[in-house]
């Protein structure tokens, strides 16, 4: 069985009133994928990066961020998470933007969400956090389409 872990990047939720972590859990399992745990951080680069190096070490097979993708100031997220990727899946930000355009119009293109592989080859996506966001990424490229990533990095 697949296993993921989720972490919810906010200065404003904890993980009572979290609802796009909460709409992760419930969709993942939906789909038969084991959630191993779920944190919430603040939009803080060390917080973050050492939760999701944390997390690796658990080795789910995904690693899942929702939150600070944006390009506020205080949206990290992207600057933590990025270097910790060795591999980059750039059609899934590319892919995501479009279908966030056909939503939301130009406000798509404040997103920087992205999607790699780390070190350990665990799928990592980063998503904003919105649930709507996290809805359009989930349906309609997250889970058609993560066990092919995995199959094709695990040859």
């Amino acid at each position: 069985m697949t296993s993921v872990m989720i972490l919810t990047i906010s200065d404003t939720r904890n993980l009572s009133d979290d609802k796009s972590g909460q709409y992760l859990v419930d969709e993942f399992r939906k789909n038969d994928v084991s959630v191993l745990d779920r944190q919430v951080v603040k939009d803080d680069v060390v917080e973050i990066q050492a939760q999701f190096l944390q997390f690796e070490l658990a080795e789910p097979d995904l690693i899942v961020t929702n939150g600070g993708t944006g390009i506020a100031r205080r949206d990290v997220t992207i600057p933590a998470i990025e270097p910790l990727l060795t591999t980059k899946v750039t059609g899934f930000g590319e892919t995501f933007r479009e279908l966030s355009y056909q939503e939301i119009g130009t406000h798509a293109l404040a997103s920087r969400a992205i999607a790699g592989f780390n070190y350990y080859h665990q799928l990592c996506y980063c998503l904003p956090g919105s649930t709507g966001a996290c809805r359009t990424a989930m349906s309609n490229l997250i889970i058609p389409e993560y066990q092919h990533l995995l199959f094709e990095r695990r040859k």
